[in-house]
């Protein structure tokens, strides 16, 4: 039986530098799922979900680019776990005719999953096996430190005025630090 899951969000992990945490939950639960996940794929998931604009196409939106110019169409994914505890996902693509299996990384996966609006599914089994129950623990995945205290001039994030954000945020799209991008728009919406 299959599982439909949501992304909560991203979580960094304080010790091990360039590491992060993918939370996936349960869509009628309160179970997730932390897949460790690399800081490229992180932020690609992160400016997809914060709607971080980006001057050119980032790798996985060349690849569902490149999908629908061939009338391709990602239609889910479903996420595995491999023997030795790591884990995979399947694409399911179609061309309306052919529907098509591929193997992918988990991380790349739910990247293309979130540009493509494809549903994202586990299986039971994994769910049990891996999850672990937030019942009663309405937390939210930290940030990581550097993002939650961001400083310009040593000035906390949340404190510049809109237009220093703004500014911020256009040279951080330029350095292609998009994680830091998707943190200042995130300020800035929340302010409107």
């Amino acid at each position: 039986m299959l599982v439909e899951l949501k992304i909560v969000g991203i979580t960094y992990n304080q010790i091990e530098s360039g590491v992060y945490a993918l939370i996936l939950e349960n869509v009628e639960g309160t179970r997730r799922i932390p897949i460790i996940i690399g800081a490229p794929e992180a932020q690609a998931i992160e400016c997809k979900l914060q709607g971080v604009q980006v001057p050119r196409p980032l790798t996985h939106d060349l690849m569902i680019g490149t999908l629908e110019a061939f009338g391709i169409e990602l239609t889910r994914v479903e996420i595995r776990r491999l023997p030795n505890g790591v884990f995979a996902a399947d694409l399911y693509l179609t061309d309306g005719i052919r529907q098509n299996k591929v193997d992918s990384r988990s991380s790349d996966a739910v990247a293309l999953a979130i540009r493509a609006g494809a549903p994202i599914f586990t299986s039971q089994e994994v769910l049990d096996e891996t999850g672990f129950d937030t019942a009663g623990d309405q937390r939210q995945p930290r940030r990581r430190q550097s993002e939650e205290n961001a400083t310009h001039d040593d000035t906390p994030l949340e404190e510049m005025t809109d237009s220093e954000l703004e500014t911020l945020m256009q040279r951080a799209v330029e350095k292609e630090d998009y994680e830091t991008a998707s943190e200042i728009k995130r300020i800035l919406e929340s302010r409107r």
